[in-house]
């Protein structure tokens, strides 16, 4: 299915992220004025996401991806609110595990992709082993490029039966992020929230933009499309991802099943 966007990466096109800007805010000059939209978008995915669990006929995959700080934590948070914790399953991908490790690097990302009726959110995902270990030269580029046709083929195959893919790329700039991590150091309450590893990584932010390019450049299909979202506004983020996502679900078409009984012959005493 093909929902309209500015932020949607068309496939097969060459993405330059410099053309696509962090602080974005589309046709809102205001947060109070995405409010409104939003709040409208959360009773709808209520709505939808009951749909979905009810016909049980196809399932939501949305992907997560961006730099640290970059918003995937609260775009769960703000956007998800409202939906049933029964009808959706958080995947978070980190550092994988001995028995991952053993297996192929899709593995863990099969195992957790959602059942028909759920929604699936991958908090980082399968695109990690295209990126981190591309960026810090445990695999080479051609190794990365074979991983992301086997991608490619992966995500055709889930589309093909019956999994809608949302690919959701949170644009922030270094200014930003350096916003964010000095907010984090000021308030202890924060400190949870990073790691050295998140100060360690920055060093790379030139690399990781080129790995991000060329993997938005390769992977964003009909069938899985990528999008980039500017995230220096949270606020913009979660509108912007919001609609998205309703404009989906609407769009898949479905309809609630018929009862396996005559309603109306049931007399209530």
């Amino acid at each position: 299915m093909k929902v309209k966007s500015l932020h949607r990466v068309q496939p097969h096109t060459k993405v330059r992220l410099s053309h696509f800007p962090s602080s974005d805010t589309g046709r809102y000059k205001a947060p109070q004025e995405a409010d409104a939209d939003l709040e409208r978008h959360r009773q709808r995915l209520d709505s939808l996401q009951e749909l979905l669990a009810a016909s049980a006929q196809k399932a939501v995959l949305i992907v997560l991806q961006g730099m640290d700080t970059g918003g995937k934590d609260g775009t769960i948070r703000h956007i998800f609110t409202g939906v049933n914790p029964q009808g959706c399953d958080v995947t978070p991908f980190k550092v994988p595990t001995p028995l991952e490790a053993r297996h192929d690097f899709l593995w863990r990302a099969h195992a957790a992709v959602p059942a028909r009726g759920m929604i699936g959110i991958f908090n980082r995902s399968h695109y990690e082993d295209v990126l981190v270990v591309r960026v810090h030269k445990q695999i080479s580029d051609k190794e990365a490029h074979r991983r992301m046709d086997e991608i490619v083929k992966w995500e055709a195959m889930l589309a093909a039966n019956g999994v809608a893919i949302l690919k959701f790329f949170l644009h922030i700039s270094y200014t930003e992020q350096t916003r964010r991590l000095a907010e984090r150091l000021a308030d202890p309450d924060k400190h949870w929230k990073i790691s050295e590893s998140d100060f360690a990584e920055r060093k790379f932010w030139p690399d990781y933009q080129r790995a991000y390019e060329d993997a938005l450049s390769r992977t964003s299909r009909k069938n899985a499309p990528w999008y980039v979202i500017p995230a220096d506004h949270k606020w913009y983020r979660n509108v912007a991802i919001s609609e998205i996502l309703v404009h989906t679900f609407e769009a898949m078409k479905m309809k609630y099943p018929k009862p396996k009984f005559d309603p109306k012959k049931i007399v209530l005493d």
